[in-house]
């Protein structure tokens, strides 16, 4: 401090000279980061992404308004419902979709009448499908039409009771019971397939179906079930007792209702058979329904000890 002297005294005097450098703040210390630039980026960048999309917009708009586009969009439409159209009409070639349909239209009341047609057939007169238009009515209606209800259900039932007697048996593994599905699948596919080989060389010309066929084949398992089950709960000589039943019944109920479909109108009104081709196809008749006992004593004689 400089102390001056005046008339009235001593004067005070600030030294008012500070450091230009400190004023200056070119130290390269700066306290505080300057952060305004910082913030403008984003939001320059978020204008610019907005200008962005809305110029998209724009040329997406332009795109949709060319007749060029929507002629090419029609095409490719187009040429899709073309694709599905055929590959559906392919698939229902290979696959009849629309009539496995018809197969699984049953209730509860047909299936209830069905297991007791194929476990006692004898009572029953009527052995006629019923028609409507020249198309066979759907198994709900009519007890005598197939269906592959109750042998797609009785097969899967076949194989967990098989599951179960051999694990009785203390023979149950995965691999056996995958062994014993596959068995009975490919007996199945194997006995449709020599049915249509017998139709084809005999030169039958009736209506019956691949899926006919599959479904006739497949009612044997119910008596196959109904054989396990009484070995297991009342032993061996209940399970040949309920297998003599059930092979009985279902040789006449195949004797019954492929006479219709073999055999010729006379033969269907009960009328005597005559000539060579009638002699074979009741021979056929009776050689389809002669198989069933054996394939149901082959499949289940080894799940009963």
């Amino acid at each position: 401090m400089d102390y001056t002297a005046t008339q009235s005294g001593f004067r005070q005097q600030p030294n008012m000279h500070m450091d230009n450098s400190s004023m200056d703040g070119t130290d390269g210390s700066q306290l505080f980061e300057d952060t305004s630039g910082v913030a403008a980026g984003p939001q320059a960048g978020y204008s610019n992404q907005q200008a962005g999309l809305q110029a998209a917009g724009f040329s997406g708009q332009s795109l949709l308004s060319d007749p060029m586009s929507n002629l090419a969009m029609a095409y490719g439409s187009s040429l899709a419902s073309q694709g599905r159209e055929m590959v559906d009409k392919n698939l229902d070639r290979f696959i009849p979709i629309s009539k496995l349909k018809y197969y699984f239209a049953v209730d509860t009341v047909y299936v209830g009448k069905k297991l007791g047609l194929l476990v006692f057939p004898y009572m029953h007169e009527n052995w006629e499908v019923s028609y409507q238009q020249d198309t066979p009515v759907a198994p709900r209606f009519d007890v005598n039409a197939p269906d592959l209800y109750i042998p797609a259900m009785a097969f899967i039932t076949y194989v967990l009771v098989a599951g179960l007697a051999l694990g009785t048996q203390n023979k149950f593994s995965p691999e056996l019971l995958g062994v014993q599905a596959s068995s009975a699948l490919v007996w199945l596919i194997m006995e449709v397939l020599a049915v249509l080989l017998s139709l084809y060389l005999v030169t039958v010309n009736t209506d019956l179906t691949t899926i006919d066929l599959l479904a006739f084949s497949g009612y044997k398992y119910v008596g196959m079930i109904v054989g396990v089950v009484s070995g297991l709960l009342f032993g061996r000589p209940a399970y040949y007792l309920s297998l003599l039943w059930c092979c009985v019944a279902i040789f006449v109920f195949m004797i019954r209702t492929l006479r219709l479909k073999l055999l010729s109108e006379a033969a269907a009104e009960g009328r005597q058979v005559r000539g060579s081709r009638n002699q074979l196809r009741m021979y056929l008749t009776m050689s389809i329904a002669g198989a069933q006992p054996l394939f149901m004593f082959w499949l289940t004689y080894h799940l009963i000890r």
